[in-house]
């Protein structure tokens, strides 16, 4: 047993009964650890087998103190081999901090602004050709950038108040006409939280954040907006109800729309707060990489996780007989939604305040989710 072996052994006794030692395990969050090591340390893991002797968030937080002191990273997970057993997984380097690329969320955000701008401009009643007049989309942008704005910053403060290494939030201009202006935005997590109980508030402080800017703005844009007939002589393109979208169009208007052949003409601020739903509930689809996959993993474990993103692919395939776009995140889902990183200490998990805020979060998810976001009606 070399030195560092028996100083991680030491450093775990009054946590941990330590029943055996493996050396040269390999690390399987190289990626999130710093390439730092001391010298003469192995360049793989330790893994300590036994029976933890605190409860798991207060021994995790003493291995990991004393672990950074080693140079090392500890993991703790249940042993699938034997019931009531610990595995501690002592990974050499420490986690890796982002560096905060203020210039690229900057200008990045500033395209997005512009390509905004010039989205909501098309929005002007009455037009016949593009508009250049970016002024005429501002109340679009603004109320569209408040709403996504908010969703990231509710990720990255409450990331950061728990320690987890996040970037700054990347927002996606898309100038293209008839577009949102925007694909939305992104934070890269530079390694995995801490537990579950983080995990869930990461994900779950996005989308709580949002509708609370994107339920007034909604109500305040259909303040502006009228109840007219429905055009009887041409195409047109009606926007999906979610539960919750007719919910609120019902509170203000007294009726269900549409029907009777009369709908409300949302202005371009109800639009954009629809569009805060919309996207909330693409966000909080239980499945992969999706803020809804990661409280649901944190709800429920990993494998109940994965059976219902089998589900989900399965519905979102029936449903792109309604609307074809559902492929694009089907496809998507394939490709990305399998991928998760656990957190550091998966043994501990959330207590019933936080259960029942996932259980509620999977609440909103369908009050806000709309099963054919848009389609053209032919009279």
């Amino acid at each position: 047993m070399t030195d560092t072996v028996a100083a991680l052994r030491a450093a775990a006794t009054d946590v941990m009964a330590v029943e055996d030692v493996t050396e040269g395990v390999v690390s399987p969050y190289a990626g999130a650890l710093s390439a730092a090591r001391p010298q003469r340390q192995p360049p793989a893991g330790v893994r300590l087998r036994g029976r933890l002797l605190l409860p798991s968030e207060e021994a995790y937080e003493r291995l990991a103190e004393r672990f950074a002191a080693l140079g090392y990273t500890p993991l703790l997970r249940r042993d699938p081999d034997h019931p009531g057993g610990h595995v501690v997984l002592a990974l050499p380097g420490r986690l890796r901090q982002t560096q905060p690329r203020i210039a690229r969320a900057a200008a990045l955000f500033a395209l997005t602004v512009l390509s905004c701008l010039f989205a909501g401009a098309q929005m002007v009643e009455g037009l016949t050709s593009i508009n250049l007049n970016l002024l005429d989309g501002l109340p679009y942008a603004a109320a569209l950038l408040s709403i996504l704005l908010a969703h990231e910053l509710g990720h990255y403060v409450v990331a950061r108040r728990v320690g987890t290494p996040v970037s700054l939030p990347y927002f996606i201009p898309v100038p293209i006409p008839g577009s949102f202006g925007t694909f939305g935005a992104f934070i890269n997590m530079a390694a995995p939280p801490r537990n579950r109980r983080h995990w869930l508030a990461i994900a779950a402080a996005g989308p709580l954040a949002g509708l609370a800017v994107a339920i007034p703005v909604l109500w305040i844009g259909l303040s502006l907006s009228r109840v007219q007939p429905l055009p009887t002589d041409q195409p047109y393109m009606l926007e999906g109800n979610s539960l919750l979208y007719a919910a609120i169009k019902y509170l203000k208007f007294g009726q269900l729309l549409p029907s009777n052949g009369v709908d409300v003409f949302i202005h371009p601020v109800a639009f954009a707060g629809w569009a805060g739903l919309l996207v909330t509930g693409l966000n909080l689809i239980p499945a992969g990489q999706l803020d809804g996959g990661h409280i649901l993993a944190a709800l429920a474990g990993e494998r109940a996780a994965g059976y219902v993103f089998w589900g989900i692919v399965v519905a979102l395939a029936g449903l792109s007989a309604l609307y074809q776009g559902w492929l694009l995140w089907l496809g998507l889902l394939l490709v990305f939604g399998r991928f998760r990183i656990q957190p550091l200490d998966d043994v501990t998990g959330l207590n019933r305040p936080e259960r029942l805020l996932a259980a509620l979060m999977l609440v909103v998810f369908l009050l806000v989710f709309t099963p054919v976001p848009m389609r053209v009606v032919v009279p």
